[in-house]
């Protein structure tokens, strides 16, 4: 049996920079385990091109990004995602979307490089820094055994049978 196919999405406020340079870093690196898509809570629109030149120097491939709502994700005929990451803090306090399937979630806050002010060489190394960070997070995360991913995917699909109350009003039956 092959190994399944994660669905990830990474989100970001904007969805400009941080989020989109995650979604090329792991679906570059992810080799065909992972799909990851980005979305914003409040999407600029576009795509930060410091961004898209930070993705041309770690050599990921060219992919047609674009700034998008994460009410997308939330849609009926929206990918089951797995795993839901947060890569900003205004993000990560907002309240999310109800994500079909109750995917694992987890914050991995990064500042935004967008934010920087300076000249052009100090824009890019701050893209460069946190394009490094999401990699190595996404490296440490790839080498995470497939069971291990399949157990956390599974967790979260418990959890809130943890939570639910409806079961304390049934009798215990058990039968022989």
């Amino acid at each position: 049996m092959a190994d399944p196919i994660y669905n990830v999405l990474f989100i970001c406020t904007g969805n400009s920079a941080r989020s989109i340079m995650a979604e090329g870093l792991l679906n570059q690196l992810g080799n065909g385990r992972f799909k990851a898509y980005s979305a914003g809570s409040h999407p600029k629109g576009e795509v930060h091109p410091m961004a898209l030149q930070t993705l041309e120097r770690l050599s990921v491939m060219p992919h047609e990004y674009r700034s998008k709502s994460w009410n997308e994700f939330a849609a009926p005929g929206a990918p089951e995602l797995h795993f839901v990451f947060t890569v900003c803090d205004n993000a990560a306090g907002e309240i999310c979307p109800v994500w079909p399937g109750q995917p694992t979630t987890a914050h991995w806050g990064v500042y935004d490089p967008a934010a920087i002010d300076g000249d052009e060489e100090r824009r890019l190394k701050a893209f460069n820094d946190v394009a490094h960070v999401l990699k190595r997070r996404i490296e440490l995360m790839l080498a995470l055994p497939p069971k291990s991913l399949a157990s956390l995917t599974i967790q979260s699909q418990l959890m809130p049978l943890a939570r639910s109350k409806s079961f304390l009003s049934q009798p215990l039956l058990f039968t022989s």
